[in-house]
């Protein structure tokens, strides 16, 4: 029951209280990658699809009447894929974050890394990670929640990287595929593996929260923050 960027927006923000930030930034095609297609079509064709300029949507809003930057990625969108135009809006609502000394949300759910940008596209986890070093510096605080699925270098970077990690129950995390990763340890897997509750139960994730708790939960850890 994956929801869309506008969907999740609707759930946690206050009514009328979002505003969108960095719209206008569009992915390009610095390598002129071409796979079945080439790269600068099928953005074409996914942005005349979904109605979206890219995989993520990034602004500020109040949740409870407190004010929070936030970054949905929207997995309808190439899977949610990580390429530079993501990479650049997410660091720069952090920097916003930190301009304005208000708490950001990070709403994972991602096949990670955007392969027909190759590096430039890897690049993004440590300018992300930068830039959430950079906000710790500034004690601002970072509430990360996982979705389904949340997976490759998004994993490896950002979404594991807050001062609070929410996931949603049953959501899959992990980095590479539980298939590969079966194949090169050449041992069976535990059940449930790479689920949200696995990985609180391996102290990766702090908290399983219902979806429709979400609000009210991150509302109380934003408010403590502030004490």
């Amino acid at each position: 029951f994956r929801l869309t960027a506008q969907e999740r927006i609707d759930q946690l923000i206050d009514p009328n209280e979002f505003k969108e930030l960095f719209e206008n930034l569009t992915a390009v095609d610095p390598l002129k990658f071409v796979d079945s297609k080439k790269y600068k079509d099928r953005i074409k064709t996914t942005v005349a699809k979904t109605k979206l300029p890219e995989a993520i949507t990034t602004g500020e809003g109040r949740i409870n009447g407190q004010r929070v930057a936030i970054a949905v990625f929207n997995f309808r969108f190439m899977g949610g894929s990580m390429g530079s135009v993501v990479g650049e809006k997410i660091t720069r609502t952090i920097e916003h974050a930190i301009e304005e000394r208000i708490p950001i949300v990070i709403v994972s759910a991602s096949g990670g890394a955007r392969m027909q940008e190759g590096a430039l596209s890897l690049m993004q986890m440590a300018k992300t990670s930068a830039a959430l070093n950079k906000l710790a510096d500034n004690k601002v605080p970072y509430i990360s929640l996982l979705t389904d699925p949340t997976t490759g270098g998004v994993t490896a970077s950002f979404a594991m990287l807050g001062d609070v990690i929410l996931a949603e129950p049953k959501a899959l995390i992990g980095f590479a595929g539980p298939r590969v990763i079966q194949q090169t340890i050449k041992q069976d897997l535990p059940e449930g593996f790479q689920r949200s509750e696995f990985l609180q139960e391996c102290g990766f994730v702090d908290c399983v929260v219902p979806r429709s708790e979400l609000r009210s939960e991150i509302s109380s850890l934003i408010d403590y923050a502030g004490k």
